[in-house]
């Protein structure tokens, strides 16, 4: 990113020695993206992120296949940037058929493959819930989708499962993968919509034909580049990671389960770097700003909710209760088992000190 903002300050569209020097550090990059997610350069387009990518992919997706029918299907539980894409295409007289889980938060391939009509257009899923961390059956959606001669586009929001899970989008069957930078300890404002090679999506920004004449704009140069270093560093410890991070988790419910006995596990999340949980009858903004305080950063839901109810809690048709008081715990290859330990004894400190009644 230094590189990028200092020596190699060009604008990678410009024919000048700096702009060509900028563009062979976007081809870099591109390229490394690319290596990481298992697609060739060319089916790797940058956006400011994955709430772009969804938006490009769910609206300009469907509309584009609009000749096969008008019927979308998707889930419950998506990210606001996919949900609010679809209330969009709703607007413009498309069907959407959201599938909700069950209170686990998962949906059998079964669902999938029942939702899928001769006008189905478009299928939007996403990889891995961001706040329960279970992991949709995206390869066997595709399969179905060939399996029934459907003509339907399938989208995936990956921004929770690239360099999270292993998956590579040559063999995964989708034709459109949303990825972000900052999940993968990148920096944020930086994201890429993969579209598969055949597949001409039609733009979502339109302007001075950048990226390939599908994405207008300017690159954001230093983000690309630091957006392709990360991912190229998490790709090469993927495996490794993915065993720490899993131990992990295991090893926080187990301390969890034991100190805290009333905590309740919020779904069946099968990846390894989320974790849900609830403390009953307690308040979890309450308890997040105590943790906050001792330099713990938990979530409640998702980020971009801003204090609402979460919508992938009620769509798995939880008490009240059990809604109100959850926290969301991400983990990832750079924690480590004594910050387990010191947040395991601050949340039983916060219920002592903040619920001494309860």
């Amino acid at each position: 990113m230094n590189f990028a903002l200092g020596d190699c300050f060009g604008n990678p569209s410009s024919g000048h020695g700096a702009g060509r020097a900028a563009a062979e550090l976007l081809k870099a990059s591109r390229g490394k993206i690319a290596s990481a997610l298992g697609a060739k350069d060319e089916e790797i387009f940058f956006t400011s992120g994955g709430t772009e990518a969804d938006n490009w992919a769910v609206i300009c997706g469907a509309k584009h296949n609009s000749r096969v029918g008008k019927h979308v299907v998707t889930t419950a539980v998506e990210h606001d940037a996919v949900l609010k894409a679809m209330k969009q295409l709703e607007a413009s007289g498309f069907e959407v058929e959201y599938l909700k889980p069950d209170s686990d938060g998962n949906i059998p391939l079964e669902r999938f493959e029942a939702a899928i009509r001769e006008d189905t257009a478009l299928v939007s899923v996403m990889m891995v819930n961001n706040e329960t961390g279970c992991v949709f059956p995206i390869d066997g959606i595709a399969r179905a989708i060939k399996a029934k001669r459907s003509r339907a586009l399938l989208h995936t929001d990956a921004v929770q499962g690239f360099l999270k899970l292993p998956f590579k989008a040559k063999t995964l069957g989708a034709d459109m993968i949303s990825i972000s930078s900052h999940k993968v300890h990148g920096p944020k404002g930086c994201g890429a919509l993969y579209i598969k090679d055949g597949l001409r999506l039609q733009p979502y920004i339109f302007g001075g034909g950048q990226e390939n004449s599908y994405r207008s704009g300017t690159e954001a140069m230093p983000a690309i580049a630091g957006f392709a270093a990360a991912a190229a560093e998490c790709a090469e410890t993927l495996d490794a990671d993915i065993k720490y991070i899993l131990g992990l988790k295991n090893t926080l419910k187990e301390q969890l389960s034991v100190d805290i006995p009333d905590i309740v596990f919020i779904g069946d999340g099968a990846a390894p770097h989320i974790l849900s949980v609830s403390l009953p009858g307690y308040r979890s903004e309450v308890i997040m700003n105590y943790l906050d305080a001792k330099g713990i950063c938990v979530s409640k839901g998702s980020a971009c909710k801003k204090g609402k109810r979460s919508h992938v809690l009620e769509a798995m048709g939880l008490p009240n209760a059990v809604m109100d008081g959850s926290i969301r715990i991400s983990l990832s290859r750079y924690n480590t088992a004594s910050e387990l330990r010191e947040f395991v004894q601050a949340l039983k400190t916060a219920k002592s000190e903040l619920y001494p009644s309860l």
